[in-house]
């Protein structure tokens, strides 16, 4: 039962996406995170009390979701069946993904630089004032690669095995490690925990979200499976994430293309390892290949991890 309200979802998701004009759950997740570490980060015991946020926000979370669907079936199952698939979908960001991805593709298909540039401001960190093509496609693909499993395969995979709950609880999780997961000094004992959590709960879900790339998304380089396996793992261990890494070198791998290298922060430069090899160049067709992963992956990933589900299921019974 489990696969089909996920499968819903998922179509769901894909065709409508977040309600419009209706505020997302994120943000009230992301608003209590703020309460929290507006009042706790400071003083001492920064590790302590930053950890007790992660807890209480997470609990919290599953709590009120598990509530809703447990209040909504002592009206009707069908009631609760309905209310497991919207909130699954709303936990999933596939049609927001590939929509954030394909503004900053259709400003390049225009010669719009600047609102190329601008839009990818919209959904990386880094500074993209200066960026020519191949460098504002390298961080549209980059971000599609990663949250592939972080927006995506990942709140799939704890709907797979927990329903709502366990989605709402892993997207409270990684919520938790995009407000405070930071190595900085404001952040950096504060939200460790939080880090640590989120680097958990992807680890599974991001290396079988990447395998399912390599395995299962056309391959446009050179290289045979045996020989792109190898580099896969050798270069998602060169990611400063533990998780991101399997997600953007499977992509550099299967496209042709490098990913990694010099990235600007506030004025202040860093390098990130290269991933891939560059036989071709980066251009705005990668960004609808890495769209093209996502909706393939979204679908593999389901039915692989929904199929071991099942065959367990028929094996205790």
């Amino acid at each position: 039962m489990n696969i089909v309200i996920v499968a819903i979802a998922i179509l769901l998701d894909r065709l409508v996406g977040d309600p419009p004009r209706l505020p997302h759950p994120v943000i009230w997740i992301g608003k209590l995170i703020s309460f929290f570490e507006q009042r706790w980060n400071h003083g001492t015991a920064h590790v302590l009390k930053g950890a007790m946020t992660a807890i209480f926000v997470v609990s919290l979370t599953g709590i009120i979701v598990w509530g809703l669907i447990y209040l909504a079936g002592l009206l009707s199952v069908w009631l609760a069946v309905a209310l497991e698939i919207l909130l699954i979908a709303i936990a999933i960001a596939q049609k927001s993904l590939k929509d954030a991805a394909m503004v900053v593709y259709d400003a390049l298909r225009r010669g719009d630089m600047q609102e190329a540039r601008i839009k990818l401001g919209w959904i990386v960190g880094r500074d993209t004032a200066h960026l020519e093509e191949p460098e504002i496609v390298r961080g549209v693909v980059e971000t599609v690669s990663e949250n592939t499993s972080d927006g995506i395969t990942a709140p799939i995979f704890y709907a797979l095995l927990f329903g709502a709950t366990g989605a709402w609880v892993y997207k409270a999780i990684n919520t938790l490690d995009s407000m405070i997961g930071y190595r900085n000094e404001r952040y950096g004992e504060f939200g460790r925990f939080a880090a640590r959590l989120d680097d958990v709960a992807n680890f599974i879900p991001s290396r079988l979200t990447g395998l399912c790339i390599l395995l299962f998304t056309k391959n446009e380089g050179t290289f045979a499976l045996k020989e792109r396996l190898c580099y896969w793992l050798r270069d998602a261990k060169k990611h400063p994430s533990p998780n991101s890494g399997y997600l953007e070198a499977a992509t550099a791998l299967q496209l042709g293309i490098r990913l990694g290298g010099e990235n600007t922060y506030q004025g202040k430069t860093s390098f990130r390892a290269y991933m891939g090899e560059p036989i071709v160049e980066l251009s705005k067709v990668h960004i609808l290949r890495a769209i093209q992963h996502l909706y393939a992956v979204t679908i593999l990933f389901t039915l692989l991890i929904g199929g071991m589900m099942y065959a367990i299921s028929r094996t205790w019974s």
